[in-house]
Order: structure tokens, then C-alpha cells, then sequence
């Protein structure tokens, strides 16, 4: 196999996909838009939902990316040789146009071309749906692969728990995939039948890419009905690709850390692999302060802050600054292991070079303010440990007293109990934060990521109402203002946007005013496709650093209101009903928060 760098499998996966009719299309925001059930873009996927659904892309039905990605269930097994929080998924999407007989026979021109990655045939195994009373056995998938040239020894058949894309929700576009493998132990494989791919030995096979054919509705009756457009949409992690195609047997050991790696070694007496308890902390650093620089010098960059992203963002820099001290990495160090990364990534993502100071200061910031009672911190748990005894459990209370007077998030606490065999409380703890903040009177919204909950009409509307209030404050308070993250429901908008202070009074009445102007006049809500520069060129506004391709969908309200977006919204302003701020909040430092209403005439 070919030992290649990540630039070059960027380069190589994009110009592929290009030659096949693809547009390449940049790498989404890390705050999702329009999902609320998630805080972060958790596949490649996920900012194509709509899309696959079967809304017009503006580059067309065929496209290819590189994005960036966050997945925060797993941040307790960072530090082992595989996990990672921040990845990037390279990806290609056929929105309706080409299926199964063309991507097959691309992925496996992909994998083996000598021009492209260069695996042998031989050690390719693919997996497929084996079929069950919903769906038949993807029989055509397989085929495609023996023709291809895959032995058939090589081609394992799988239930849905292994070989199928579900829908996002109950109900929805959902079809069977095929998932391609490296196969790191011949002898093992050949003992296998075709349904044993499951009883193989732990390393036998090493995942390198999945195509998913969404070709079934699943509807409210749990009845899978062939859909009218079927969709192809595939992943391959590059992180993991790397480490297969070179060698190596951590993702940390490509040349994305190298660099990195060599900065901790120099700012430490420590060497990477010395020992796997001094491997560990390099790595959790490693991938913390990685993920911490791209969500702080994301388009909509966040900030640490004790909800929804922010939560994790603090998580993460506090996990890395324990682990950071456990291998002597000095107090300030962790914006030095992020230049390193900038440095890395700054071709292909040039927005965390535009926004390095901000990602330098926000680590300091949080890292000062955790240091100083960490070592305080880790001397009262320390004491909470050896009161108790073996397999004892550290109540909710004492959990919540280490997070509100030593900043210890809970999951710290908890991952320091399992380092000592003790457990924490967990619902003792929620219990203890919940009457703290009745008592002090600051009620969480819970995990809402931003964008729409919906497409209902009062959701849509409220979208609207939010591209009349972004302009309003505008023309009020700054033009300097930009949308920082919102969260849309059929009750209420939530807009978040950099300002230094809260609205006066005076403020809130004139961008209510304007606002409300705006809807008795009933101003159309016209939208048309353009180009990026077209959309430029006429004073619409949007983040457009690198999360546009070059068609986009723009919507004006009038010569009030011009707006990059993806919709949907109202018809015309005078359906809204008249526009109400219902509060103010302070979100972290810079950023603050509008809740609004609308309220029927």
C-alpha cells in the first residue's frame, strides 16, 4: 500500500471524485444548522440531510467534500490508540443521479488504481446486507464487487445491526450499505464463512470506507417502501485511512501529529511513547487541543461556557490541561501545541489562521482560569478518595461542590473515580446542579444545537423573523454584528451574536420597531439561486470564509434584509404576526443571546 500524507489524500480523494462529474463543495461549520438534536456535525452527511431528502443542492446531484467533523460520545476513550473526537470524513453524495452499479465499481478503482491508493485486491474484504423480512439480501451489491474483482471468500453478508443506514428519526430514507475492510490477518479471514464476519478475531479487519444506498422510506407503519430519488452517500475517515495505509497502529502516529508530538516533547522531559501511561496523555492532549482549535476557529467559532457547546469545548481544554500537567507540560503550553496545529491545517482550513488570536486567547483564558484550583481541586478529591472505601462511591453533592468551587465538570470527577475503582453519583449530582440553578435562577434550554427544530409553520416564520431581527440589529447597534448560533422552535427564536454588552432599553424598542415596520408593510420573502461572487456583489450577507460552494441560495426581505441561506421561510413579513424580544442573556464574553416571540395580531 502506498504511504501517503494527508494533503495528499485529501488531494487525491477530491481530484478522484471530480473526474467522475463530482463538485467539490467546502467543509460545513461545525455547529450544525439546522439540527437540533445534535451540537455538532457529527458525519459528513449531516449538513446534506436536506438535500438528500430531496431539496435542489445549488452545485447540482453530484458533489464531494472534506468536512470536519466532532463526535463527543467516546471523549472518556480518547487517549487510546484509535479514538478521536475531532475528525475529518472525506465523502461523495449522488443526490438522486447515479446508484449502486457506478459506485461500486468507483470505490474499488479508488481503493486499488495505482494511481489512486493502491491496494492489493487480495487484501480487500467487503461486507452487505444479508437481508430480512423488511428488505431483501443485497445480492446486487456483492455481485458488483466480484465483478470488480473482489475474491469471493472476501465478500461477508451482514444483518441490519451491521450493514445498514437507518433513518434520522423514526421514520424515513434509510436502504442497506456496503462497507469496505483491510484485511490485517489472512488467516483468521480465510476460516470465516460468508455470515461469520462478526466472530473474526478483534484485528482481523480494519474499516476503511462505507457506501450507503438510501433506496427505502421506512414509513409510520415501520414499512420500508421504495423511495422516488435514491441517494448514494459514502465515508471514509481520513485519520483512520492514513493510519492503515502507512502502517501505523494509532491514529496519532501519521504526519497530522508529528509536528505537534514534537512540540509537547520540547516543552516536557517526556518522550510520545515511553510509556502507555505518558502515550495516553500526550494523545488526550494531542486530540483535545486539535478539537479545541477547530471549534473555537469555526466560522461560528464558540466559546468555553458551562451549556450546549460551550459545555464541551470546556470539557475538553479541562481534560487536556489535567493530562497536560501529568507529563510536566507548563502552565500557557496548549496555545503552543495549537499553533502547531494552525500551522497544519491552515491550507485547507485558512479560517483558523484568520482566527488564531481568538483560538490563542481562548485557550489561555481557560486554561489560567482551570489551573488555579486545579491542583486545589485534585487535593480535596484526593481526600474524598481516601475517605472512602474500596468500590465506594463519591455522593452527588460532594461531585457538584468539586465542579462549583474547582471547576471540575462532572465527567473529570468521574473519570478520576474510575482511576481510583470508585463511581460518582451522577444523579446526584444533576439533582444538586438543578437546585443550584433554581436557586440562582438560571434555567437551562438543554442540548440545542442551532437551527430549526422543524419545518412547521410557526418554526418557519420565527426563521423569517430571525434574518428581520440580524438585520435590525445591524441598523440599531453595529454593523459589525454577526450571527454567532440560533435556535429556532415553533414557540420561540434564540439568535446569539457578537456584541460587548446587553440592548438598552432605547435599542430594544427601535429593533423591535423596525422589525414590526417591516412586517405591516408585508414585504415579499424573495429567494434566488447565484453565485458566491453574484451574492457578494449585491450586499448579501453570510459566513463566507468556507462554508459556501460556488452556487448559493440567497433570500431578501425587501432592501432590509439580505441573507445567504438555506431556508425555508415565510412567503412575504405580513404572515408573522408582530415581533416581541422576550429576553436577554449574556451568552460568554462577546456573545450575546435574544429570545423572541412573535405574537399572532
Amino acid at each position: 500500500m502506498k504511504k501517503i500524507t494527508s494533503e495528499t489524500l485529501r488531494s487525491l480523494y477530491l481530484k478522484f471524485f471530480e473526474s467522475k462529474g463530482h463538485k467539490i463543495i467546502p467543509s460545513a461549520s461545525l455547529i450544525p444548522e439546522n439540527d437540533p438534536t445534535v451540537l455538532f456535525t457529527t458525519a459528513g452527511m449531516h449538513p446534506l440531510v436536506p438535500y438528500l431528502l430531496g431539496e435542489k443542492h445549488p452545485e447540482g446531484t453530484r458533489l464531494t467534500d472534506v468536512q470536519k467533523c466532532v463526535r463527543t460520545g467516546d471523549i472518556d476513550e480518547v487517549g487510546d490508540s484509535s479514538h478521536l473526537t475531532f475528525f475529518e470524513m472525506l465523502g461523495n453524495w449522488s443526490l438522486g443521479d447515479y446508484f449502486k452499479a457506478e459506485m461500486i465499481p468507483w470505490s474499488f478503482e479508488f481503493l486499488t488504481s495505482p494511481e489512486y491508493l493502491g491496494i492489493p485486491v487480495e487484501d480487500i474484504a467487503v461486507t452487505c446486507f444479508a437481508g430480512d423480512a423488511d428488505c431483501p439480501k443485497d445480492e446486487e451489491s456483492a455481485k458488483l464487487w466480484l465483478d470488480c474483482g473482489i475474491l469471493p471468500k472476501n465478500v461477508y453478508y451482514l444483518p441490519k445491526s451491521g450493514n445498514w443506514w437507518g433513518p434520522a428519526g423514526t421514520t424515513g430514507p434509510c436502504g442497506p450499505d456496503t462497507e469496505m475492510h483491510i484485511i490485517r490477518n489472512h488467516a483468521e479471514a480465510d476460516k470465516l464463512g460468508e455470515y461469520d464476519f462478526d466472530n473474526a478475531p478483534k484485528g482481523t479487519f480494519l474499516e476503511i470506507w462505507n457506501d450507503v444506498f438510501m433506496q427505502y422510506n421506512k414509513n409510520a407503519e415501520g414499512k420500508y417502501e421504495p423511495l422516488a430519488q435514491r441517494n448514494v452517500d459514502t465515508g471514509m475517515g481520513l485519520e483512520r485511512t492514513l493510519c492503515i495505509l502507512n502502517g501505523k497502529s494509532s491514529v496519532y502516529e501519521t504526519d497530522i501529529f508529528e509536528n505537534a508530538i514534537a512540540k509537547i516533547e520540547s516543552l516536557t522531559s517526556c518522550k510520545y511513547n515511553e510509556s502507555e501511561e505518558v502515550m495516553r496523555a500526550f494523545r488526550v492532549v494531542l486530540d483535545h487541543v486539535r478539537t479545541a482549535t477547530f471549534m473555537i476557529g469555526d466560522v461560528k467559532g464558540i466559546v468555553p461556557s458551562n451549556t450546549d457547546q460551550g459545555y464541551i469545548l470546556r470539557r475538553i481544554i479541562r481534560r487536556a490541561v489535567r493530562f497536560g500537567r501529568n507529563i510536566g507540560l507548563p502552565q500557557g503550553s496548549l496555545k503552543d501545541v495549537s499553533k502547531t496545529i494552525i500551522d497544519k491545517y491552515s491550507d485547507v482550513y485558512p479560517e483558523l489562521n484568520k482566527n488564531s488570536a481568538r483560538i490563542y486567547e481562548e485557550l489561555e483564558r481557560e486554561e489560567i482560569k482551570f489551573s488555579k484550583t486545579l491542583q486545589q481541586g485534585i487535593r480535596e478529591f484526593e481526600k474524598v478518595a481516601a475517605s472512602l472505601p474500596e468500590g465506594g462511591e463519591i455522593d452527588g453533592v460532594t461531585a457538584f461542590h468539586l465542579y462549583d468551587t474547582y471547576g471540575f465538570p462532572v465527567e473529570i470527577t468521574s473519570e478520576m473515580a474510575r482511576e481510583k475503582g470508585l463511581t460518582v453519583d451522577v444523579k446526584g449530582y444533576e439533582a444538586a446542579f438543578a437546585e443550584h440553578q433554581a436557586k440562582s435562577r438560571q434555567g437551562s434550554e438543554g442540548k440545542f444545537a442551532c437551527g430549526l427544530a422543524d419545518h412547521k409553520e410557526e418554526t418557519t416564520k420565527l426563521h423569517t423573523a430571525t434574518h428581520l431581527l440580524h438585520a435590525a440589529l445591524k441598523k440599531v447597534c453595529s454593523p459589525e454584528i454577526e450571527q454567532k448560533g440560533s435556535n429556532i422552535t415553533e414557540e420561540r427564536l434564540r439568535f446569539d451574536f457578537n456584541f460587548a454588552r446587553k440592548l438598552t432599553p432605547e435599542e430594544v424598542a427601535e429593533v423591535e420597531r423596525l422589525i414590526n415596520e417591516q412586517i405591516e408593510l408585508n414585504v415579499p420573502v424573495v429567494m434566488r439561486e447565484m453565485t458566491l461572487e453574484e451574492a457578494k456583489a449585491q450586499g448579501f450577507t453570510g459566513l463566507f470564509e468556507s462554508k459556501y460552494g460556488a452556487m448559493v441560495k440567497t433570500y431578501s426581505i425587501g432592501e432590509f434584509s439580505k441573507e445567504i441561506c438555506g431556508g425555508p421561510h415565510a412567503e412575504s413579513t405580513g404572515v408573522l404576526g408582530k415581533f416581541k424580544i422576550a429576553k436577554q442573556e449574556n451568552v460568554s464574553a462577546g456573545i450575546k443571546r435574544i429570545k423572541a416571540i412573535l405574537v399572532k395580531n
